[in-house]
């Protein structure tokens, strides 16, 4: 990946005393994006205004196969639909890249569009770069084995629409995770970072979200929630990502509660849709991205276990932003407002409380594990998990001033065990 700008040098972004530093450059390509309830009927003007003919839906293979939620974007693409490959899987594996570019080739496709959570969106961009690359599995493989990666060759790559139906918040992003296995050996994992990956258009329809199980949405949430936190006292945020964040931070605090207790309202999904649009907005980009503390923690803890990195994140939310408050400021004051909790005048140790209070209430009202004896990880585990966790590509983006050891990582997994 790129290098990443520090917090508080010449990007310029906002100081914890209030200040600004000499300035910032913020460079960033999204998608077109549109929201609305059934906009979804959109999809084939979408297609026309990026000059695709035929979009290949690449989804999972139960979102591929049910008819209230592949039926509403079949007719939405009318003509312009090539085929439906119906074959991720939330493992993410090189091989459904490969036959989803397989499937393209098939369809006489020139589009890509990505329907459902993370996972679809993930192997639709791996196969974009192997359509453009015209590499093979077993050299992809053999890549991804030697170097964590899948080439991403020069040039133009086949253009993704992306049609979310969850909140994890992957959508404008210019990254990709994908893992690999060889018959019973161990699974590889690795990602693809391009700024040409970023989805074309991005349309998000209510009426989609409503389809996807309670359990599955509410996990999701956790997931994109934290991209905002983790952006606001990201070392390389700038103003930019500021306002974003902290907008779509307001709207998830007064969204995701009622979405976790069941409502699918109009103002619900809104909230909750549009906030998750807003706190990914410039976390993923070209020289960098956003994610830092919160995100590695959730890497050791899903990676080799049986758990959702939505409800990964939700158990160890509170405990991370909590170590990083008790070493670093952390822009507790601009959390504290964009959540809606005590600030200001209380004092810094009060507003500190306060937003990982509110993390927790969040992480509550969506239905999550709160400790880790919780889940199927087990405790003599720990040491293992802190030492990925120290060595996690997304950890170098943590607060300035907070540089936690193994053992200091392992102290937050106790607390959260």
């Amino acid at each position: 990946m790129h290098p990443f700008h520090e917090r508080g040098d010449a990007s310029g972004v906002a100081t914890t005393d209030g200040g600004t530093a000499a300035g910032f450059r913020f460079a960033y390509e999204p998608g077109t994006v549109v929201y609305g309830e059934g906009r979804v009927s959109d999809l084939e003007r979408e297609l026309a205004a990026i000059g695709a003919e035929r979009g290949l839906v690449v989804a999972g293979e139960t979102v591929g196969t049910t008819d209230a939620v592949v039926g509403p974007v079949r007719e939405g693409l009318g003509d312009r639909l090539a085929d439906v490959f119906a074959g991720t899987t939330p493992e993410k594996r090189l091989a459904q890249a490969a036959a989803a570019a397989d499937a393209y080739a098939d369809a006489d496709a020139d589009a890509f569009v990505a329907l459902g959570g993370g996972s679809s969106l993930d192997v639709a961009k791996v196969a974009s770069a192997m359509v453009a690359s015209g590499q093979p599995y077993e050299g992809a493989l053999n890549d991804l084995e030697r170097a964590g990666t899948v080439p991403v060759p020069a040039g133009e790559l086949p253009p993704i629409v992306a049609v979310p139906t969850t909140l994890a918040g992957a959508d404008l992003s210019v990254v990709a995770g994908i893992t690999a296995r060889r018959d019973d050996g161990p699974v590889v994992r690795g990602g693809v970072f391009d700024g040409r990956l970023m989805p074309a258009a991005l349309v998000y329809d209510p009426d989609l979200f409503r389809t996807t199980p309670d359990g599955v949405l509410c996990a999701s949430a956790m997931n994109g929630f934290d991209k905002g936190l983790e952006t606001v006292y990201a070392r390389n945020g700038t103003p930019v990502t500021d306002g974003t964040a902290l907008r779509g931070l307001r709207l998830l605090a007064r969204g995701l509660p009622a979405l976790g207790a069941g409502d699918r309202d109009a103002d619900t999904m809104h909230d909750a849709i549009v906030g998750t649009i807003l706190v990914q907005y410039g976390a993923s980009r070209g020289d960098g991205t956003t994610l830092s503390v919160i995100h590695a923690f959730g890497h050791g803890l899903a990676r080799g276990y049986d758990l959702q990195q939505g409800a990964a994140h939700g158990v160890i939310a509170p405990h991370a932003v909590r170590d990083i408050f008790d070493a670093v400021d952390g822009r507790r004051e601009e959390l504290a407002e964009a959540l809606g909790v005590a600030g200001g005048d209380d004092g810094p140790e009060t507003t500190a409380a306060a937003v990982v209070d509110a993390i927790d209430g969040i992480r509550e009202s969506l239905g999550l594990p709160g400790r880790l004896r919780e889940t199927a990880i087990p405790r003599e585990d720990l040491p293992d998990i802190a030492r990925a966790v120290v060595d996690d590509g997304f950890m170098p983006n943590r607060p300035r001033g907070y540089d936690p050891t193994a053992e200091d990582i392992e102290a937050v997994l106790e607390r959260a065990w």
